[in-house]
């Protein structure tokens, strides 16, 4: 489980959840970009709720790892895929290095010093 800190306030969620919402607001923030998403959370009296957070630049969003002593973990697998994709959409694209299409040495049946 992880006790998120926002806005002056404290949320449990789980772990993945978490991690996967401190990744999405740094590449909002990166992008100068904002953003809201819904995240389940467990209140004090041990139930279920979802919280709306708005992230982005200037968010104060801080996480950290507790013990089991607030229940079971909460956990959404699409949720997290879907906050890892949109953190991916943010991410500045790198360049892909492609086989080349030149023909190995030897193979182009031209004799390179016919010309000198």
């Amino acid at each position: 489980m992880e006790r998120i800190y926002y806005a002056g306030d404290r949320f449990l969620t789980g772990t993945d959840l978490a991690r996967a919402l401190v990744e999405y607001a740094a590449a909002l923030a990166r992008q100068g970009s904002a953003g809201a998403i819904e995240i389940p959370v467990r209140h004090a009296d041990g139930t279920v709720g979802v919280v709306n957070f708005l992230v982005g630049p200037a968010s104060q969003l801080a996480t950290e790892s507790i013990d089991g002593e607030a229940g079971e973990e909460i956990q959404d697998e699409q949720l997290v895929a879907r906050l890892r994709a949109l953190t991916v959409e943010l991410s500045p694209m790198h360049p892909v290095a492609q086989p080349s299409a030149v023909e190995p040495e030897g193979t182009s049946g031209y004799d390179w010093t016919d010309e000198v």
